[in-house]
């Protein structure tokens, strides 16, 4: 297929990534999916392990969902996430998926430091702003 002019494809898993930044910054929660013994963390394509989180309770109940009757949709702050969860997840070199969809639960996944990245520019902050992560 050939784009038109003045047209830009985006893939889904480009516009999941952009839905979730433009939704917690607005929502200022982050959802991850859990069961009594963690939460599941796939590899990504480079073999990372990643910890996949969604912008909204009704995107993580459906991951929820695919994984089995076992997990749950759990929310958390923002300013949590940011400070903390995505510290961790540095220190250990985790990948952070992003909006995860589909029956396969497919999608983007980023390092941290692009996560923290893109956070800044949806806040609308100065990448000089002091935040950790």
């Amino acid at each position: 297929m050939t784009p038109r002019a003045g047209r830009v494809l985006v893939s889904t898993s480009g516009a999941q990534a952009a839905a979730f930044f433009r939704e917690i910054a607005r929502t200022r929660t982050v959802w991850w999916v859990r069961d009594d013994d963690g939460s599941p963390t796939p590899a990504s394509s480079s073999g990372q392990p990643t910890f996949p989180y969604w912008s909204s309770k009704t995107r993580a109940q459906r991951a929820a969902q695919l994984w089995g009757p076992q997990f749950r949709a759990v929310s958390m702050p923002l300013d949590h996430w940011r400070s903390a969860a995505l510290q961790d997840l540095a220190k250990d070199d985790f990948r952070v998926g992003i909006n995860w969809s589909g029956q396969r639960l497919t999608g983007w996944d980023f390092t941290v430091a692009d996560v923290v990245n893109r956070l800044v520019h949806a806040l609308d902050e100065s990448p000089g702003t002091d935040h950790p992560a």
